[in-house]
Formats: C-alpha cells, structure tokens, sequence
C-alpha cells in the first residue's frame, strides 16, 4: 500500500513538474545562454541528460544522431543534449559534441540546477515533451533499441 502511495505521489508531482520547463538559464557550448522556460512551443522536445564519462549517454546520442535529421524532416523535433559535466570535465564537451558533429543543441548544466529541478537522479535520462508541453515519455539508461522506441513516441506525438 505505501509503496503504491509513493509511486502515485511521483507520478503526480513528475507530471506537475514536467509540464512546465522551469525558469533556468544555461549556457550553450557556444557560451550563449539559453533560458528553458522559453524553448519553442507547438514543437515536441527531446531533452537528453548526459556526461563525457558516461559511455551509454554517448552511446545513446551518438546512435540518435545519426537519425536525427530525419526525425527533425519528418516530426520538427529539437533535441536539447544537456550535459551534467562539472566544472572538472566541462572542458571535454564541445571537443566531443564537435568530434562526432552533433546536430543538437547542447546545453551545460554544470552545477546540475536543471537535472536537480527535474529530479533527474541518473543518466543518460531522455524526456520527450509534446507539442503542448506535456512530458509524454522518460526513459533512463540506454540499451541498443530504446531509440527505436524514442521515434515511435515521438511520432506519436508528432500528428
């Protein structure tokens, strides 16, 4: 019974949160700062929380990538690649993104103010927001295929 409470209470307050983007500002790999509560509406949204050390985030992105420009002809998607990457690793960001030519918009959330605001706990961690704003789909760790079942929600959404 308490356990089945505590998961109604998340599922609750994840979609309470999730609906709405907070308020944060980030910086791009480019040092521009882009504020989340401003991203475009009427659009689905991929949010995909990642680090330089996690290899199945790179996996996961890395494997995206090379569908993505699909994805965006066929649904108008944007995905936001936001690495969790601290002040010690920062600097192994844009080298990477650049090396592997990631077509994503890539944000730092250095001091984890997004990833703590949405209660993101472990990566890699994917949201997809609909058109609307609503958080239709999460998914945490990577194995090969989850992006098969990424596209079919996305798609979903995307009509």
């Amino acid at each position: 019974m308490n356990r089945l409470f505590f998961t109604l209470i998340f599922l609750f307050t994840s979609t309470t949160i999730f609906c709405q983007l907070p308020n944060i500002q980030l910086k791009n790999i480019n040092g521009e700062t882009v504020n989340l509560s401003e991203l475009p509406k009427g659009k689905p949204i991929i949010i995909n929380f990642w680090s330089t050390w996690c290899a199945p985030c790179k996996r996961e992105l890395n494997v995206i990538n090379e569908v993505y420009s699909d994805w965006v002809e066929e649904t108008e998607v944007t995905l936001y690649a936001v690495s969790i990457d601290d002040q010690r690793t920062v600097d192994r960001v844009k080298p990477y993104v650049n090396s592997n030519s990631w077509e994503y918009e890539v944000l730092l959330d250095t001091n984890s103010d997004l990833r703590r605001s949405l209660g993101v706990n472990s990566i890699p961690f994917t949201i997809l927001i609909d058109c609307d704003g609503k958080i239709v789909y999460q998914h945490n760790n990577y194995n090969p295929g989850d992006e098969d079942e990424l596209y079919k929600k996305l798609k979903e959404v995307s009509k």
